[in-house]
């Protein structure tokens, strides 16, 4: 097999990355309609990342969040996510970047995507746009945050590792 001098690899997976943004733009626009919720693991040492310390001593190498009734704050800005998120009834700031996720996933229609990029750290960042901000970020954080079942995991659910969802990977395609 002959080099890829085009970069189609590159080229899918900054596709792909765009329809991480613009879910996550679509869930900063309108909220999260239905049952819909994201399911994003990115790697918690790639460059860029910035979660608190006692967050990155539990998840050292990988990190999966969960978008569903209890966050605050939501953006896109610039290549990154930001977002307020409570972990033992204390909000924290997290700032992923976009070329850090692994896996996006939204369980509620079984669609999924692997990102293998940010595995090789040679992670391609979705075309910049203008930053988005959720209709609560200008207000204060709430006072008193209620603690949500949903802990964040170092894997996604079981739910999406049934292989009944849309899970796109590109291994067949990749040189070894």
């Amino acid at each position: 097999m002959s080099d890829d001098l085009i970069g189609y690899n590159e080229m899918v997976d900054e596709a792909m990355l765009n329809v991480v943004r613009q879910a996550v733009d679509f869930a900063v626009e309108n909220g999260l309609p239905g049952k819909h919720h994201f399911y994003i693991t990115f790697k918690t040492e790639h460059p860029g990342v910035d979660i608190p310390e006692q967050l990155h001593k539990r998840y050292p190498d990988e990190m999966t969040i969960v978008l569903q009734h209890q966050f605050w704050n939501l953006s896109t800005a610039g290549n990154a996510i930001s977002v307020d998120l409570s972990f033992n009834q204390k909000l924290e700031h997290l700032h992923i970047p976009f070329a850090s996720i692994v896996t996006f996933a939204d369980p509620s229609v079984n669609f999924g995507l692997q990102f293998h990029s940010a595995n090789d750290q040679e992670a391609v960042e979705p075309a910049a746009a203008e930053p988005k901000k959720s209709a609560d970020q200008e207000s204060p954080a709430p006072k008193k945050v209620a603690q949500s079942n949903k802990k964040p995991a170092s894997k996604p659910p079981e739910e999406e590792e049934s292989g009944n969802g849309n899970v796109v990977t590109l291994d067949a395609f990749r040189k070894k």
